[in-house]
């Protein structure tokens, strides 16, 4: 019973209370949104974006940012779009966008970590380098025909359910597990709360921070592989303020922007809201067209709420340490 209670008054549950209440309220205003298949494919429509929330939330967890996941996302899909349409399999394509999205990862984690430049800046500039490259690659076109057997691996089914989102699911599930049972994992988190302390115990802080990094481009590449599948082609400017509303997804979901607090399920959560809102939208009547608007407005929001939780946190510890040396000396007198 006790254990019940604690999960109930977790992080991770909050946005999945949000997530509820935000279907009730989109199925009391049109009742046609109550049904399995509207349901289910605003769900199945969040899969790729449960994988972006995935690695970007190891990075955040450090206490840094990464911006260029969609950049990231948009020449890995490229790229397999074009081996796929050229008749390799999907292990190889598969091999190949794991080994892209790390690359630009181990970047990202060498620049920040070994170079010291600001993570923002520094995402922000191979943001930039690999639209670039996107375009370089395509030679400003469009990655069409790919084969129909591809584009018909985001129909498959298990049980009914779809598959590529029963396959974010296990991620979600893997990396929950060895962010909480391996050693390994547990020094994300106490590399964001604490660097300093971190490295005084023998946490690899900087192979962390990088590890993190790596973790990001991988997952933006995976997730890839399902954009392409699902869209059937690639414009040179996919991936686009994708980084906005999983960065959004992530703090919804419970992870703090200065490190150290958090979780994939309740950033997976997260995104899947935000990734259900153009859906939604349409469902009580407004225009799709005011996704991003409405996107950017939560990111100032949730941003500036979680500024604020943690002033008022820093505040009340200081506080009781005060009361409690207070209380010391005075016995002590």
């Amino acid at each position: 019973m006790e254990r019940i209670k604690n999960i109930l008054k977790s992080r991770e549950i909050t946005p999945l209370y949000m997530l509820i209440i935000l279907f009730l309220i989109v199925g009391i205003i049109n009742p046609t949104f109550f049904s399995r298949t509207n349901i289910l494919s605003t769900l199945y429509g969040s899969s790729l974006y449960i994988l972006l929330s995935i690695g970007i939330s190891f990075v955040i967890m450090t206490g840094e940012i990464d911006v260029s996941i969609g950049s990231t996302l948009g020449l890995c899909a490229s790229i397999a779009g074009i081996l796929i349409r050229d008749g390799y399999s999907i292990m190889i394509v598969l091999f190949v966008v794991f080994i892209v999205g790390g690359t630009i990862g181990l970047i990202n984690g060498i620049g920040v970590v070994d170079l010291e430049v600001s993570s923002i800046i520094m995402t922000l500039g191979t943001l930039g380098v690999v639209r670039g490259i996107i375009y370089i690659v395509t030679k400003g076109r469009w990655v069409e025909n790919l084969p129909t057997e591809f584009k018909e691996l985001s129909q498959l089914e298990f049980l009914g359910i779809n598959i590529f989102f029963i396959i974010s699911c296990l991620f979600v599930l893997m990396m929950h597990l060895y962010l909480t049972k391996i050693p390994q994992g547990v020094y994300f988190k106490a590399v964001g709360d604490n660097s300093n302390g971190a490295h005084l115990v023998g946490i690899p802080v900087k192979k962390t921070k990088r590890l993190a990094f790596v973790f990001s481009g991988i997952f933006s590449g995976l997730a890839a592989v399902m954009f392409a599948s699902r869209t059937g082609f690639i414009a040179p400017i996919s991936g686009n303020g994708y980084e906005m509303t999983i960065i959004a997804g992530c703090v919804l979901g419970g992870i703090s922007l200065t490190g150290g607090v958090g979780s994939i399920i309740g950033s997976s959560l997260g995104v899947i809201i935000m990734a259900s809102l153009s859906k939604v939208l349409v469902f009580m009547g407004f225009s799709s067209d005011l996704n991003n608007t409405i996107t950017g407005a939560l990111l100032v929001i949730i941003v500036v709420t979680d500024t604020l939780l943690q002033k008022y946190s820093i505040s009340k510890n200081r506080k009781i340490r005060l009361s409690n040396r207070v209380k010391g000396e005075a016995v002590n007198g």
